[in-house]
Parts: structure tokens; sequence; C-alpha cells
């Protein structure tokens, strides 16, 4: 196959925990997208999302880690330039198509900018060959019924990301089995409406997501007038930032002082009981303020069968038991996002309740930010004895 004059760029966003990489899992075991290249953006110093995304013999998959828009957009572009440059000196497949998988706290402001033409950037041979070969061809959103209004009422990206799409995708709409909720999916399309007058709303239930991702023109000029004022905004800053620094990336701290990641790592594998209850406590104690928690564990009963686990707020999915690895790392690796949390008590009660810890379990929660724990010390007495076992 050979490589189109001008391949399209489709960004994939949703805020935390809306369905993204289960989106992509579909798209990927689509013989129509064996020809895609992936871009995943992951905000955490410990990369996950790549294991989560099953990826067949002539998929490329580019892993990003940190957040492409707080380091600027040469990170976005030096990667597209890269994927050219492997597919043209056939070190990769070709691909006709590239989808940008944005983290869930993504702005998508800077990164429309990126694949925007403009005569602002600098002539070099990179920027010419993304700007020549690369088209901005769509945006997809999706929303999570459950969990997205919430987003919506206290983070601002969730509302840009929502803003900014020529495609909606309503997620976790099987969940709506109750009257009240049936009632809020059906009103949910005029109220997003409100917020994007322009995109397409689909329920994932009923689109067939090879449409989300066909050949198209993406226009800025059509989106609303607050999608236009945040474009410009970000074109001053760049420029600004640009001229300052001589064109090399600018490092904006774009999610609120409270936005927080972190990640645990552990060597041996856990006892399932034991694992359980440390996500039963962690859920208990931070509520909504635990905004995404994911990762890959290994299990003792089953150390060769590793466990996928999603959290989104109070929701937890059922873990994923995997036939297999999917890499030679064989550590339990979680990452947790979360709003205004200390990551040291979390650190300590997982290692309190995971490993044989000398110090009763009763000490490390008492020794521990009230304000933050007050809510498991109903729970001591139930399952102390756990981290004894």
């Amino acid at each position: 196959m050979s490589i189109p004059s001008h391949i399209p760029v489709f960004f994939l966003s949703g805020f935390l925990g809306a369905g993204k990489s289960t989106v992509l899992n579909r798209l990927l075991t689509d013989p129509d997208f064996s020809d895609t290249a992936v871009i995943i953006n992951e905000f955490g110093d410990v990369p996950i999302d790549h294991l989560l995304v099953r990826k067949g013999e002539t998929n490329i998959s580019q892993v990003s880690t940190g957040c492409l828009c707080c380091s600027g957009v040469s990170d976005l572009r030096a990667t597209l330039f890269d994927l050219h440059c492997a597919a043209a000196g056939s070190l990769c497949p070709p691909f006709s198509r590239v989808i940008v998988e944005m983290s869930g706290l993504g702005d998508p402001a800077p990164l429309v900018n990126a694949l925007t033409p403009t005569g602002g950037r600098p002539e070099t041979l990179r920027d010419k060959t993304v700007d020549g070969i690369f088209r901005l061809s769509g945006f997809v959103t999706l929303y999570d019924i459950i969990n997205g209004p919430m987003s919506l009422e206290r983070h601002f990206e969730a509302l840009k990301q929502v803003a900014f799409a020529d495609q909606i995708v309503l997620t976790k709409t099987d969940l709506a089995r109750d009257p009240a909720t049936k009632a809020d999916l059906a009103a949910l399309p005029d109220e997003l409406k409100q917020l994007n007058a322009v995109a397409t709303i689909h329920d994932k239930r009923d689109i067939a997501l090879p449409i989300l991702f066909a050949r198209r023109s993406y226009n800025t000029v059509e989106q609303s007038d607050e999608v236009a004022g945040w474009l410009a905004l970000e074109a001053v800053l760049a420029a600004d930032t640009n001229g300052h620094q001589q064109g090399r990336n600018f490092d904006v701290k774009r999610h609120g002082a409270g936005i927080n990641t972190f990640s645990i790592v552990h060597d041996q594998p856990i006892p399932e009981k034991r694992f359980r209850t440390f996500l039963c406590v962690l859920q208990d104690a931070a509520g909504p303020r635990l905004l995404r928690a994911k990762g890959i564990v290994s299990i003792a009963e089953t150390p060769q069968q590793p466990r996928i686990i999603h959290i989104v707020q109070h929701v937890a999915s059922p873990p994923v038991k995997l036939d297999a690895w999917p890499d030679e790392d064989h550590r339990t690796r979680l990452v947790f996002i979360t709003n205004g949390i200390d990551p040291g008590p979390v650190k300590e009660v997982f290692s309190s309740l995971i490993n044989d810890s000398s110090r009763p379990f009763k000490d490390v929660i008492a020794s521990l930010s009230r304000g933050f724990f007050d809510a498991v010390l109903v729970h001591i007495n139930r399952i102390i004895h756990l981290s004894r076992r």
C-alpha cells in the first residue's frame, strides 16, 4: 500500500473513564482499520494505556507519556513526523489514517491549533512535512452518561472536549435501565446541543464506529464562538512563549492545583482478597476525588493471568482477566488521577494492606490525614484482620 498524499488525523477525546480504550479495541479488530496509526497520550508517569489496547500485526501504537496539551504542540507534531519517516523508510507498515487518543484531562485547543495551518510556525523540514501531509479530519468526543454531568460541572476540560467535537458519542447507555435514567438519557442530546450546536450526537449502541473516523473535513470556523476564542487565546500564548523560548516546547499547568497523578509499582504477586480490600478502602475514602484508577495487577492465585482494573470516581468495572501478560514486565502497575488527594497516604495504605507490614493497619490509618481518611475509619473493624493474613 502506498502512502497517501494527505493523511487524515482524528482526535479521540472524552473525560476520564469515558471508554476511549474500549472504542479503540473495537476499531482495531476491524480489518478496515488495519492501516491505522494510533497515538496514545497518557496523563501519568507510568505508561498503562498501551497495554489496554489490543494491536494487530499491522497496527502502529505510538505512546506519549505526559500531557500533550501541557507540554506544547511540538510533541504531537514530532510524533506525526516520526510516524511518517518510519513508514516512508519501511521501518513500520504504511498507514492511511491517524487516531490520537487524548488524555482524559486533555485540553483540545492547543492540539487543534497544532494541526491548523498557520504562518506563525518555523519553516523547518519537520513542520513543512507535517503541514503538507497531515490534515485534521475530525474530533470525536465520548460522553459518559453516568459521570458526564458531574465532569462538566467540575472540570473545564470536559466542557471543552464536548465543545470542540464534530461527533459526540454517548457511552454507557446500556446502564440506563430505570425510568429516571432513561428520561435523563432522552434529554441529553438537547442538553449537549446547548454546549455544541453543530456536533452529530450518537448512542454508542446504535453507531457503526468506523463511521466516526471516516475521512472528512474538520473546520474550526463551524464551531462556536467560544471555540474560536479558545483557539485564538492558545495561539497568542504559544506565540508569546515561543518568542521568549526560541521555539522550544512550553510547559503549561492546565489542570488546576488539585489535579495530581501518581503511580504504584509492586514487584510481587498480590493476594486477590488483599487487593480488593485496598480498592474498597480507596474508593470509600476518596469518593469523587478519585477521578481515575487503572492498571494491570499480578494476582497471586493466577500469576500468569493478570487483571486489568478500571475505576472512574465511584464506579468500578469488574476486573478483566487476561489470558497472558501483554508485555515482558509482570509487575503490578497502577496509575491514579486524583483531585486534592495526597499520594503519600494512599501508598502507605497500599503497603500496609498488601505487604505483611509489622505496623498494625489501624495505626497506619490513625496516622494519616483525617481529612482524607475519615470515611475509612468506619470500616476498620471489618477489614483489619485482612492486613494480618
